[in-house]
């Protein structure tokens, strides 16, 4: 896993200024944010904990459209048409309506920060976020570096919700709508499968499924609760044992499976934070940038006069609750999944149903029109700086 390079004592000096944006966080939601605003004339400082593409987050996967249409295919790995189920006594391969890919974490957000500072109007600093003071025109973020202000302020952190409240709802685990995700990226050159795998088999979890992604020489290889009660590393263990893999190179996360408020208190949420991850199957790469990329709009339109802080707030928030029936759809499809993972007969029954390819193609079709691909070739491209860089 790569070395952490956040900057440390000496280097640690005081961090301080006034932004017209401020970004907070700065993985695949916040990078996209700042990519609509290259060019803009607006002075953008993204923070983070870690220095960018530092810390992998996920299995790192998405359709292959969304990445070639931002102009990150660079990063991608290996590419599937196909994803193979296994359940108790019988697999099932289902034939996708589009392709999906494994992909570089590092690389995809060395590619997207390349897009945001070409025009030379976007910064990135390391510090860790600490709170909040919001006030009239401005907001006050401070951090273990400083306190840092702008008017427009997103909150990119994950799943935490560092600047916002749900009104007395909780958001920490285990009361929250999260999942719990843990998984291994061993080495193997030769794996088990060469396939896209998911498995539904009550042996390493009971409500949710376990993963197989190939990477090109790398596996990501994992288990997934709905219930964020159930622990997840002993299942893990026992899936790298049945797989003859190493458990090496453990990562994990609490995954979001219900929307939130995508603004709060004058602040935008994107990301994890706004609960912008796909219930059942947990994809949040693919969102993330969609939202992002929503909320960037939204303020370039802002910066360039457009539009006012209360109409973007507005606009962005009606973008995300848009989506509400979508994800509420998936949330029904993942709750039907953790009642019959248990209960081999009924879950065969509905494989065996669902598997015919005259509803496996639709159901795919509708499930990639919630964030579609089209989506990215929308608003202002990157400068031609930074497409040169990309295609190089």
């Amino acid at each position: 896993m790569p070395v952490r390079a956040t900057k440390r004592g000496d280097e640690r000096t005081p961090l301080h200024g006034d932004f017209d944006v401020l970004i907070c966080g700065a993985s695949f939601a916040g990078l996209a944010v700042a990519r609509e605003l290259a060019g803009s004339g607006a002075d953008v400082l993204i923070i983070d904990r870690y220095e960018i593409g530092e810390r992998q987050t996920s299995a790192c996967a998405a359709p292959t459209e969304w990445l070639t249409n931002l102009g990150l295919g660079a990063s991608i790995r290996q590419t599937f048409g196909e994803l193979l189920v296994h359940s108790p006594g019988r697999s099932y391969r289902w034939p996708l309506p589009f392709t999906f890919s494994t992909f570089d974490y590092r690389t995809l957000c060395e590619l997207l920060w390349q897009q945001a500072s070409a025009g030379g109007d976007v910064r990135f600093e390391t510090a860790k976020v600490e709170g909040i003071t919001r006030g009239g025109d401005d907001h006050v973020v401070h951090t273990d570096r400083g306190d840092l202000s702008a008017p427009l302020v997103v909150d990119g952190l994950g799943w935490r919700r560092v600047l916002g409240d749900l009104d007395g709802a909780t958001v920490q685990p285990p009361d929250a709508r999260l999942s719990r995700g843990l998984e291994i990226h061993p080495d193997d050159p030769n794996p088990p499968s060469p396939d896209l795998t998911l498995f539904l088999d009550r042996r390493y979890v009971r409500s949710g499924y376990s993963w197989s992604f190939p990477a090109d020489g790398e596996l990501r290889v994992g288990v997934g609760s709905f219930d964020p009660r159930y622990h997840v590393k002993a299942p893990t263990l026992a899936l790298a044992e049945a797989e003859g893999l190493p458990a090496e190179r453990f990562q994990g996360n609490w995954i979001p499976h219900e929307l939130r408020p995508a603004t709060q208190n004058g602040i935008f949420f994107v990301g994890d934070s706004a609960g912008h991850c796909l219930p059942t199957t947990a994809e949040g790469i693919r969102t993330a940038l969609y939202f992002g990329l929503a909320c960037g709009r939204e303020l370039r339109a802002v910066i360039e006069g457009r539009r006012t802080r209360e109409q973007a707030l507005a606009g962005y928030g009606a973008f995300s609750d848009r989506h509400g029936r979508a994800f509420r759809w998936l949330l029904k499809v993942q709750d039907m999944v953790g009642h019959v993972v248990g209960r081999e007969r009924l879950l065969r029954l509905i494989l065996s149903t669902v598997s015919r390819p005259w509803l496996v193609r639709p159901f795919f079709e509708r499930y990639l029109a919630v964030a579609p691909p089209d989506f990215a070739l929308e608003g202002t491209p990157p400068t031609s700086d930074a497409r040169a860089s990309v295609a190089a």
